[in-house]
């Protein structure tokens, strides 16, 4: 890692997060993998300090955690996901382009916090656009559910790693770190939520304060808020499936400039097709027969599948 690289991680770490986190992440970019001891020892902050910044860099995906052979845990910086906050402002434009305001919101508010319930999410984003909304108006929660879905199945958005679950036993210690996974088909599937209601405004400071004091009485009185139905599972955005979008939308450019709009739209719709069954970092799609293709192309572009037969003629034949 070069010296402009770890300055600017450590830039972007502490405008995002502040400086006792950019602390803690600096002295992982610096040494490498490290256990907690040690990075108390180096940034020469307290332990709970380097606790609580852990846990921020680690629910952001900055860094990461394995269990040594001999029971410590170390932890590592994960600079080119730390770089990656230099695009978030790309990923939520492209997020409002495809779907619209509460697409944009779910992607920020996923940013923001790292992780977050779908629940909690789509409550966030439609209290946001309620805001927006005139006087009378509210967001419900449905709308933004569905757009939440949409991300989900076009796997702009996926799963977190969970712990597995497994019989506990008094006699096996529990491990220092737990063991996160999750499987590849269950990743992007959405729990079946009925989520009722509309967005809420914000109170005035008055209502507020009467909000906190009603809160700490139910607290004081043993009551308790209801658990969420999906406790437990967190989503957060899959970057490199907007970096695959990224890069489709440069090959059809560069297929306009080279041939035709024609033929860009039928690379466009090859590419649109196989998007969430091709890995993002592999060299060609899934095999498409030129039926499948002239089937999926847009209503309006009216071409012959004999015309289109010549269009992936000189696809194939052209060396670049």
């Amino acid at each position: 890692m070069t010296q402009a690289e770890l300055r600017l991680c450590s830039l972007l770490l502490q405008e995002h997060f502040g400086e006792i986190v950019e602390k803690v992440g600096n002295s992982l970019l610096r040494t490498g993998p490290r256990p907690l001891r040690l990075l108390v020892g180096d940034t020469g902050l307290l332990p709970d300090q380097v606790k609580k910044a852990l846990c921020v860099l680690i629910q952001h995906s900055l860094v990461r955690y394995e269990l040594q052979p001999r029971g410590s845990v170390e932890y590592e910086a994960r600079s080119e996901r730390i770089l990656r906050i230099l695009r978030y402002p790309r990923y939520i434009y492209t997020a409002k382009t495809l779907y619209g305001d509460p697409g944009e919101l779910l992607v920020e508010e996923l940013l923001l916090h790292g992780h977050l319930p779908m629940s909690c999410a789509v409550a966030r984003v439609a209290d946001r656009l309620t805001e927006t909304m005139e006087d009378g108006k509210t967001m419900d929660y449905s709308e933004v559910s569905s757009t939440f879905v949409r991300l989900a199945d076009t796997h702009f958005i996926q799963r977190c790693p969970m712990v597995p679950e497994s019989p506990r036993s008094a006699k096996v210690p529990l491990p220092p770190a737990p063991t996160m996974a999750i499987a590849e088909k269950d990743m992007y599937i959405v729990p079946r939520l009925s989520l009722v209601g509309k967005g809420k405004r914000r109170h005035s400071c008055d209502e507020e304060e009467e909000g906190k004091h009603k809160a700490k009485r139910q607290k004081q009185e043993g009551g308790s808020s209801e658990t969420p139905p999906d406790d437990g599972i967190y989503w957060q955005v899959n970057l490199e499936r907007f970096h695959q979008h990224f890069r489709d939308q440069a090959l059809v450019s560069a297929v306009a400039s080279r041939m035709d709009q024609t033929s860009s739209e039928v690379v466009r719709t090859m590419l649109r097709m196989s998007e969430v069954t091709t890995a993002s970092g592999a060299s060609r799609t899934q095999p498409l027969s030129s039926n499948e293709i002239f089937r999926s192309l847009p209503a309006g572009y009216n071409i012959g599948k004999q015309v289109l037969d010549q269009y992936l003629a000189l696809l194939a034949d052209d060396p670049v």
